[in-house]
């Protein structure tokens, strides 16, 4: 098997693994697949980890997050605030160069929040599509997140075009 097969096989993996994490709402794992200040050369002990920089993070209508403290905190919060998601990987694409690799997706995901009033059942499941970018970097470890970047698909209008009453 060719290196660069094994490559995007490694890198889809890893990918997987960050959804994976994310539904089973495993901070741990999740937090293990980032790069970390180490993983980039950066002396931890004469910066502090959550300034370095180095990882980024666009979740859909927030704004640019960097270095491992913004960016693991934003997923503590989501994980803290959703009770049920499920993502739906389509039109998976997976390029390598180097040590760096990029995979484009579009994630289908299906969530849902605390039921109304405390009651034992999910709230209403909401879906959603979003197209994401992720970067990875080769690290002696395996392939870890560089940067996450995901943006919302806006629904067409179902109203039919030159159809609009004017106000």
């Amino acid at each position: 098997m060719s290196t660069a097969h094994t490559d995007v096989e490694q890198v889809e993996a890893a990918n997987t693994a960050y959804y994976e994490a994310m539904e089973r709402g495993d901070f741990e794992e999740l937090s293990s697949l980032w790069l970390t200040p180490a993983d980039l050369g950066v002396d931890e002990e004469y910066h502090d980890p959550a300034d370095a920089g180095g990882i980024s993070c666009v979740h859909p209508g927030w704004p640019v997050l960097t270095g491992r403290g913004e960016v693991l905190r934003s997923y503590a919060l989501i994980m803290a605030n959703t009770d049920y998601i499920q993502f739906f990987l389509t039109d998976v694409h997976v390029s390598v160069t180097g040590d760096t690799a990029l995979v484009t997706c579009t994630e289908n995901i299906l969530s849902g929040g605390p039921a109304p009033e405390g009651g034992e059942e999910l709230g209403p499941l909401v879906g959603q599509l979003v197209v994401a970018s992720n970067v990875f970097h080769r690290t002696p470890s395996g392939w870890k997140l560089w940067s996450h970047h995901a943006s919302p698909v806006l629904a067409e209008n179902d109203e039919p075009e030159g159809d609009e009453t004017p106000s």
